[in-house]
């Protein structure tokens, strides 16, 4: 076991952020897995660790796993989370990840549903001068909801959900953000892209909430889908709710085919359309793989998408 981290208890966390983020919308399933859940990790970082900590879920196919992980990062302590493999046919996964003032948490995360079903719940509280990231990449399932509800609670803070998926036929994606700027001078970033074809349906709910008193806030939103054809559909609804004046926030949300000019150059320089319909598909995700700060992790997200590209 690494020097800088251990398993802990964490009474005080456990349950806790989960309660909070009920109000004010009711997230029942969240609350089904505080009461029932009996694995997961639990991780308290208390210095700055060098290598990232894995968690490679295995399971049978036709197996419901409900997964609780918690994660205690400690003043000026680091730690960056990978998740990979396949939690059950029908997963419910909560973390709750309470990163305490100067300290840095970082989360990547794969899901290759296939044909399964997911829930998963992000509850996290981030103190001042702290650093929040976490970048999500789907590409299958069957139904997949990701929630991520963060409180800014510390001065000077910043938070960043980044997403990408790939959806084809029978596919459902939903990911919904709440990000609550309670301090001054804090940054959030929400960066969601979606390529869906063959009657896959994406959808995107994001919320900033700045509160009275949050001055100098920074809110950036951005959901934007690629639809390679006709029966494809992508949902959006972007929100701020903002109780202060001196705030920059901004929302923006797009739906578009993909571009028959980019598609023809490509194609006039001999490139198969298979192939240049993967290539455009990469450049137009790659804003989403960008908010990953590690560029080796970002490369290898890039990699095993290429792969599934591919392999389609």
């Amino acid at each position: 076991m690494p020097a800088h981290w251990i398993c802990i208890g964490s009474r005080d966390v456990y349950g806790k952020l989960e309660l909070a983020g009920q109000n004010p919308v009711e997230r029942t399933l969240a609350a089904l897995n505080t009461a029932m859940a009996q694995q997961g990790l639990l991780v308290h970082a208390t210095g700055q660790v060098s290598d990232p900590i894995r968690i490679h879920a295995v399971s049978a196919g036709s197996t419901d796993a409900v997964i609780h992980h918690v994660v205690k990062v400690d003043a000026g302590a680091s730690v960056t989370l990978i998740e990979t493999g396949h939690y059950g046919a029908r997963g419910n996964v909560v973390m709750e990840v309470e990163v305490a003032d100067t300290g840095s948490f970082h989360h990547i995360r794969v899901q290759d549903g296939q044909e399964r079903h997911m829930l998963t719940h992000i509850f996290a509280r981030i103190g001042a001068d702290a650093t929040f990231k976490s970048f999500t990449l789907t590409a299958g399932g069957k139904m997949t909801r990701n929630e991520c509800i963060l409180e800014l609670v510390g001065d000077n803070s910043s938070v960043t959900v980044a997403g990408a998926c790939l959806g084809d036929d029978d596919f459902h994606h939903d990911d919904t953000v709440f990000i609550t700027h309670d301090a001054v001078n804090c940054e959030s970033r929400q960066v969601f892209k979606k390529v869906l074809r063959n009657g896959a349906v994406g959808v995107f709910q994001g919320k900033i909430l700045v509160k009275q008193g949050a001055q100098k806030t920074d809110g950036y939103q951005i959901s934007q889908s690629l639809l390679l054809d006709e029966d494809s559909q992508f949902l959006a609804k972007p929100e701020l709710e903002i109780y202060a004046d001196d705030v920059a926030c901004s929302h923006g949300s797009t739906s578009g085919a993909i571009d028959e000019e980019a598609l023809f150059y490509l194609r006039s320089r001999g490139v198969p359309e298979s192939k240049a319909v993967d290539l455009l598909t990469l450049s137009f995700i790659a804003q989403a793989i960008e908010e990953i700060e590690d560029p080796d992790l970002a490369q290898a997200i890039l990699s095993h998408l290429t792969g599934t590209l591919e392999a389609r």
